[in-house]
This record gives structure tokens, C-alpha cells and sequence, in this order.
């Protein structure tokens, strides 16, 4: 138990270094990959043992924010989603409802109030608890509109990126000496927030919207997919999605599988919702997670390289553990040349 439980500090320390440099610092330390695999050797170990430590991330969303942007807590917390590689589990959790499957995309999440018909307030996710104010950023969004026909209160969130087209071009402008950025989402992060809303402007952020938080006196029909239909029709670049059920949902994931190369917004894989909004919303929440939508993350991404050596590392809980280092490789925009080589097994 007692190495167990060193394995399991040892992990949360470094994935809570891993979310302090993206949340904080604008920069990624490992790979998407190496994340997730990480997490999920945590909470196996959580599970086997019965102990969730009070700074895992796995019971935490996000990172607390330092920056001179303002502060604002959100209305409405944004958790994270539960996730699966697998398609067989996507239908066993749809059953016999209808759902929409829409593009995950790979930016940063953007909360949006539009109050008269005019937008009033832009905030990140941060932490999901507790986002920076970016409203002028918002406002040079390449394709946002700053004027709505709907003149009520209206809350949605949506995702700003930049697309691979635009990000190879404004990459190729960056002078060596500054550091070009790794992937797109790395760049959009830093794009959004900028203190100088010009080089917002000059970044060429999109955003595209995937859900209504609230709109006062709107008859949804009490359909996740007649509120992106809404969205849309008030001049908003919505998510692209699919009506599915049980029968069509593997031919679905498929069809969105075979864009992947010819799709020019990033994604990191594909999002569930319910269609039935007061069901999805009667499900409630676990402590980490919302129960009425899940996502979808495509088979780990394998690369082939040449070990070159393997070092020896004493973290500070008195663990050794061996490093490999490797020729360089590029793994979902990220350039990998270390990794921790945890189980003898695989050396």
C-alpha cells in the first residue's frame, strides 16, 4: 500500500505540474498522450487502493489563475468531461436516446453574454470555477457576431481556435529568437489572453458555439440540437455535429474519423450529448464531471523513434525512476524527446 500511495503522489505531482504550466504559463511539458495516460493510471491506483488525495486532479478542474486579466466566477461551474476510447461504450451510454456527436475542438473554451442583443462579457474556462475576463479579445474574434437578433439574456460557450492554415502562416512570421509555438491551441491560448487586443486581432481567432447556458424566454423544444439551430440563426459558427442513436452512431464515428486530415479547425476528438435536455440535466453531475455528455478521445497516437539512453531520476518522494530519452518525435502537435519509463517491463 505504502508504495502504492508514493506511485500516486508522484503522478498527481507531476500532472498538477502539467496543469499549472498549460492553465498558467501558456506552455505544455508533456504531450496529450502522456497525460492521459497518466491520469488513468492514477485513478486506477485510486480505485485499487480507496484513497482520492485532497490535490488530485482527478476530483480537481483546472488550476487556480495568475494574470493580470480580471477575475470573474462563472454562473455555471464547467466541468470536464468523462471520456472513453472506445466506440461500444459511446452506445452502451446513449441506450435507446437520441444524441448529438459534435468535433471536440482543441482551443479554449470561451463563456459569452450578450445582454440586448449586444455582447456584454467574454470569459475563459480557467479553472471552470473561475475564468479571466477577455471581452475586447472577444470582440476582434474574426467571426463573431457583436450584434444578435435575439434581444434578451443570453449565456452559451463555444470554443475559440485558430485553424492549422492560419497557425502555419502567423508561425512562419515568428522570429527564432522569440520561440515558435508547438500546436495551434498553445498559440489560440496565448492569442486570447493577450492584455493588447490588436494582436488578438492579428492571431485570426475563430469561435464556434456547442451550447446554450441560458436564454431567457426561448422554447428550445428541449433539444440540444434545436439550440445550435438557434444559435446559428442568431449568426454564430456553431460546432459541426450529427443527430445520433444507437443504430448509426459507429457509422457516425467513422464519418467524422475520415475528416480528421481534411479538417482545418484542430480537434482532439469527438463530443456526446444528449438531445433531451431535461434529461441530460436531470442526471446531475459527479464532483468532477456533467453525466449528460461524454467525450470521445481517438486510439493513442503510436510514432516509432530510436531510444538513445535511459537516465535515472530521485524524485522528492525518494522514488527512482527511469527516464527514457529518445530521438525526437511529434505526437498530437507535440514534440516528445523524454518519457518516464515507469514499469521495468517495457525497458
Amino acid at each position: 500500500m505504502e508504495d502504492k500511495l508514493l506511485l500516486m503522489k508522484e503522478k498527481i505531482r507531476l500532472l498538477n505540474e502539467a496543469n499549472k504550466a498549460y492553465y498558467q504559463e501558456d506552455r505544455e511539458i508533456m504531450s496529450n498522450y502522456e497525460y492521459d495516460k497518466l491520469y488513468d493510471e492514477l485513478k486506477k491506483l485510486e480505485e485499487e487502493t480507496g484513497i482520492v488525495l485532497s490535490n488530485s486532479p482527478t476530483i480537481r478542474v483546472g488550476y487556480e489563475l495568475l494574470s493580470n486579466l480580471p477575475q470573474e466566477r462563472h454562473e455555471k461551474a464547467m466541468l470536464s468531461l468523462d471520456k472513453t476510447k472506445e466506440v461500444s461504450d459511446l452506445k452502451e451510454w446513449l441506450g435507446e436516446k437520441t444524441g448529438v456527436l459534435s468535433w471536440k475542438l482543441d482551443g479554449l473554451t470561451i463563456v459569452m453574454t450578450y445582454e440586448g442583443g449586444s455582447l456584454a462579457k467574454a470569459v475563459t474556462r480557467g479553472n471552470g470555477e473561475v475564468g479571466e475576463v477577455v471581452t475586447n479579445n472577444a470582440r476582434v474574434f474574426t467571426n463573431i457576431p457583436v450584434s444578435i437578433p435575439y434581444k434578451g439574456s443570453l449565456v452559451l460557450r463555444g470554443e475559440a481556435v485558430i485553424s492549422y492554415s492560419d497557425f502555419y502562416k502567423i508561425n512562419e512570421t515568428m522570429p527564432e529568437a522569440a520561440g515558435k509555438y508547438k500546436n495551434p491551441r498553445n498559440l489560440c491560448s496565448g492569442s486570447v489572453r493577450q492584455l493588447n487586443n490588436k494582436i488578438t486581432a492579428e492571431r485570426k481567432v475563430g469561435f464556434y458555439a456547442f451550447s446554450v447556458v441560458r436564454a431567457d424566454d426561448v422554447d428550445f423544444k428541449n433539444s440540444r440540437i434545436e439550440q445550435l439551430i438557434w444559435l446559428k440563426n442568431q449568426g454564430f459558427s456553431i460546432v459541426e455535429f450529427k443527430k445520433v442513436d444507437r443504430e448509426n452512431i459507429e457509422d457516425t464515428v467513422k464519418w467524422f474519423e475520415d475528416k480528421i486530415q481534411d479538417n482545418d479547425l484542430p480537434s482532439d476528438g469527438l463530443v456526446l450529448t444528449y438531445d433531451d435536455i431535461e434529461y441530460g440535466e436531470s442526471l446531475g453531475t459527479t464532483a468532477k464531471f456533467p453525466r449528460d455528455s461524454i467525450a470521445f478521445k481517438w486510439r493513442d497516437e503510436i510514432r516509432e523513434t530510436t531510444l538513445l539512453e535511459i537516465e535515472w531520476s530521485a524524485s522528492r518522494t525518494g522514488l527512482i525512476n527511469p527516464i527514457a530519452v529518445f530521438e525526437p518525435v511529434d505526437l498530437e502537435g507535440t514534440t516528445v524527446s523524454r518519457a518516464s519509463v515507469h514499469n521495468i517491463s517495457i525497458m
